[in-house]
């Protein structure tokens, strides 16, 4: 059995290679799907289909749109959700996605260090499961298959 699974969080740094590398040495079935890794693209690709906005209110809206639709496909398609909290970058988009996975009910596994358990009681409370490091998540998902 192979899942799928959306690897929702900060697309700064290369967490998700981490993740994905992690996973293969642990030889899981698992496929990986995620938000637009690549920043330029994401914030451009309104105006790369629909053409020049008018501002950047517009821009931002249009490019918005078309990233939405394409977070809730790959989120529709997945077999299980990992959010990943981090401490370095604002959030806003990891929660939203957690949440709509969450809303969608979708297993979803939230990876959050110790400074943000306050800030993420709710959202914590409302996951299946939450650790505090990726180890612990793919830990999580290798249990699935025993």
């Amino acid at each position: 059995m192979e899942l799928t699974v959306y690897l929702a969080g900060q697309i700064h740094d290369d967490w998700r290679n981490e993740v994905k590398s992690k996973a293969k040495v642990k030889d899981l079935p698992l496929t990986f799907v995620g938000p637009q890794e690549n920043h330029d693209r994401s914030d451009n690709i309104g105006e790369d289909i629909l053409g020049e906005q008018p501002g950047g209110l517009y821009k931002d809206d249009a490019a918005s749109s078309i990233n939405n639709l394409r977070t809730q496909v790959l989120l529709q398609k997945s077999d299980v959700v990992i959010a990943l909290f981090g401490e370095k970058y604002k959030q806003w988009n990891t929660a939203m996605d957690a949440s709509a996975a969450i809303h969608l009910n979708k297993p979803t596994i939230i990876v959050r260090p110790d400074s943000l358990i306050h800030p993420l009681k709710e959202l914590t409370n409302k996951a299946d499961v939450t650790v505090e490091t990726v180890d612990q998540a793919l830990e999580v998902l290798q249990y699935i298959y025993e």
